[in-house]
């Protein structure tokens, strides 16, 4: 079965783009950009998001497109005889799993706000009220399990499509209008009456802060924000790779990708800190920023309910984007793995996502009782810890291992593969670094994630 390919290069950075491009870049990035010193984090995450992300993604594609396939086949067909790299696959997509098992039951929160943010509902609701609502959803499973099956349905509706149809096209117009509603909104935010002292916060540094936060500290958030963001080492990105001819580098492709990743986590910011001050509302983190803080500054603008829809519709679209790009990567892994049709494919993992993501929905109610990382932690928390503070770091540490050294995959076939076709070059120099600068770096954030988990 011939294998298919993107329609255009463009298709290919949007949609990557779109993988990376998630609720941590609009709900995350602004909060510890604050937290940390405003435009002092935002320099140091940049620099990380180019000595740490940016290798790490050129290496996933790098072994998708020499592969030709997904992480179930990928290993197998490049390491050396003998070796037991393709064991991985298992885990990578036991993360894709894991990360859809509550990615869909937000993006099923956004499209419940989206409705009721169109429909006028917070309208004359004071902060309690508000408050209130969430509190109110999250003690209704059957509402959230009706929204989670309709994101689920349509999401699996575009990967059914197939590649260039489907998740190009789609995903494409998405990301178009996710980019143009986002510079709208931030437009909007930085004119309100008040908006001046929030991009002050937001873009003049203030090593002051840093200090009083700890520099290592800092430089740990930064280095996990960037690390985090684009969705690195669960095969997640190595699948588009496998989809792209050879005709450009893959350092230039990645550059594009995360400037286009970073451009929607400081536009947020653009609209998060000018109006969260302009309303004297502090910019809480998590669940609060977006289904309680945001609200109440909606509520206090004029048109707030037309700019409330647009925000909560770019959220659905950052939401949606990752959940369509996670899908295909297990529709291809499930189609490189046992030969199937990819209806066959999408019918069967339609069911088992929305099996699997029950866990997340019932644990706000049903399952309130059991707080596995502790009092006030959901089932959420566990999922999104195994993820975030495990799969991704560890699975980047294999791709980065079996590019790198002569047990895996091996530098020269990796720099060869990169630096093939136009465009930028992946620097022979930085050998060493990647190396054990990076795996030192990598291993550095695995346990950081448990110690500021377990450690207070």
């Amino acid at each position: 079965m011939k294998r298919e390919k993107f329609g255009s290069r463009l298709g290919f950075i949007l949609i990557s783009a779109g993988c990376a491009i998630g609720l941590g870049n609009v709900w995350r990035f602004p909060y510890i950009t604050g937290q940390y010193g405003g435009a002092a984090f935002v320099l140091i995450y940049l620099c990380c998001l180019v000595l740490l992300g940016l290798p790490i993604m050129i290496m996933e594609f790098s072994v998708g497109r020499a592969a030709g396939c997904s992480i179930a086949r990928a290993f197998e067909r490049l390491e050396p005889l003998g070796t037991k790299w393709h064991w991985y696959k298992w885990f990578g997509i036991a993360g894709n799993y894991l990360l859809m098992m509550f990615y869909t039951t937000i993006g099923g929160w956004l499209l419940i706000y989206l409705f009721k943010m169109a429909a006028g509902s917070f309208e004359g609701m004071d902060t309690a009220r508000i408050q209130g609502e969430f509190s109110d959803l999250m003690g209704q499973p059957v509402l959230m399990t009706v929204f989670m099956v309709a994101v689920v349905v349509m999401c699996f509706g575009v990967v059914s499509l197939g590649l260039q149809k489907g998740v190009e096209g789609i995903t494409k117009i998405m990301m178009v209008l996710l980019l143009a509603l986002l510079i709208i909104l931030a437009v909007r935010a930085v004119t309100l009456p008040g908006a001046g002292a929030g991009l002050e916060f937001y873009l003049l540094p203030d090593f002051g802060k840093m200090k009083e936060a700890g520099i290592m500290e800092v430089v740990s958030a930064a280095m996990g924000q960037s690390f985090f963001t684009l969705s690195l080492g669960i095969g997640a990105m190595e699948i588009f790779g496998s989809y792209i001819d050879k005709k450009r580098a893959l350092p230039g492709e990645a550059v594009c990708i995360t400037i286009l990743d970073t451009s929607v986590a400081l536009i947020s910011g653009l609209i998060i800190f000018p109006a969260s001050f302009a309303f004297g509302v502090n910019p809480d983190s998590g669940p609060n920023l977006i289904f309680i803080t945001l609200p109440n500054i909606f509520n206090s603008m004029a048109g707030g309910r037309l700019w409330g829809a647009i925000f909560f519709l770019c959220m659905f679209f950052a939401a949606a984007s990752t959940i369509i790009a996670v899908f295909e990567n297990i529709i291809a892994f499930a189609m490189d793995l046992t030969g199937c049709s990819r209806r066959k494919a999408v019918v069967i993992n339609l069911i088992a996502i929305i099996v699997l993501s029950m866990p997340c929905v019932l644990g706000y109610n049903v399952l309130s009782g059991f707080a596995p990382l502790g009092e006030g932690s959901a089932i959420l928390d566990l999922e999104d810890f195994i993820v975030s503070n495990n799969l991704l770091p560890l699975g980047s540490l294999v791709y980065v291992l079996f590019c790198t050294t002569r047990y895996g995959w091996g530098w020269k076939n990796f720099l060869k593969e990169a630096n093939t076709g136009q465009g930028p070059k992946f620097p022979k120099w930085v050998r060493l670094y990647v190396t054990i600068v990076v795996p030192i770096i990598v291993l550095f954030l695995f346990i950081q994630g448990y110690w500021s988990k377990f450690a207070s």
